[in-house]
Parts: C-alpha cells; sequence; structure tokens
C-alpha cells in the first residue's frame, strides 16, 4: 500500500507530502497554501480511486503527532508520552526486556546527544558471557 501510495503521490512527496504506510502528512507554510496542497492531494487520491476516512483525519494543526514525533514549524521533537514511556520504563530483567528497551530507545537517538555512549553498558550486556 505505501509503495502505490508514494507512486501516485511522487509530484508532491518532500515538497508539501510525508507518507508513511497509510498515513499521509501534509504540511504548508501558510493556510491559503495550506489549502492548495489540500486539493492537490484530494484530487489525486480521488482520480486514483482512494479515499480518505474524515473520522481518521485532522486538519490545519499547528502541531502533530506523526510516527511518534510532535511536527511543528519549530521542528521535529519526541513526544512527550515517549520520554515518559522511557522514564517509566520498568528494568529490564532479562535479554529479551533489554532489546525492547533498547529497540524503543534507539528509534529515538536523534534527539539524545551521546546516545551510543550512554547505550553502551546496556549493549555491553548483550554481548555472550555477561554474567
Amino acid at each position: 500500500l505505501q509503495a502505490e501510495i508514494n507512486h501516485i503521490l511522487c509530484p508532491l512527496l518532500d515538497e508539501c507530502v510525508v507518507v508513511y504506510l497509510d498515513d499521509i502528512l501534509i504540511y504548508s507554510c501558510d493556510m491559503q497554501q495550506h489549502v492548495q496542497h489540500l486539493r492537490r492531494v484530494f484530487d489525486i487520491l480521488r482520480r486514483e480511486r482512494f479515499y480518505v476516512k474524515l473520522s481518521k483525519s485532522e486538519f490545519a494543526l499547528e502541531k502533530v503527532q506523526f510516527l511518534g514525533h510532535m511536527v511543528s514549524a519549530q521542528g521535529v521533537h519526541v513526544d512527550p508520552k515517549k520520554i515518559e514511556a522511557v522514564r517509566t520504563w520498568k528494568t529490564p530483567g532479562n535479554v529479551k526486556e533489554l532489546l525492547q528497551f533498547l529497540g524503543f530507545a534507539n528509534y529515538y537517538n536523534r534527539f539524545v546527544p551521546q546516545y551510543a555512549k550512554i547505550a553502551t553498558p546496556l549493549t555491553n550486556l548483550l554481548k555472550k558471557n555477561t554474567p
């Protein structure tokens, strides 16, 4: 599905559209431009017989949650709910739980200065012969 949506929205990708699976983020500098972008996207989707579920849609937001991030004119930031999830994460008690935590944390590594240095003691626990 993502490949198909990427293909039909290709002219708008990186101009005013980001697609992930069936989530479409439309971004603009101002409201007038946003309305134009919405029309272009809806026209393409309609022509290709894709339909937007209005109950799952939000329009003209100044900031939006997208793929676990908060996106706004000020940039991309970690969703505060995700920060709280890390703060309250139960201490891993086995390799599986440690891998789950590292997988979650690694998704946000670009927001953590010196993430590799911080994560090294935890990743070292994954090595064989670690007590």
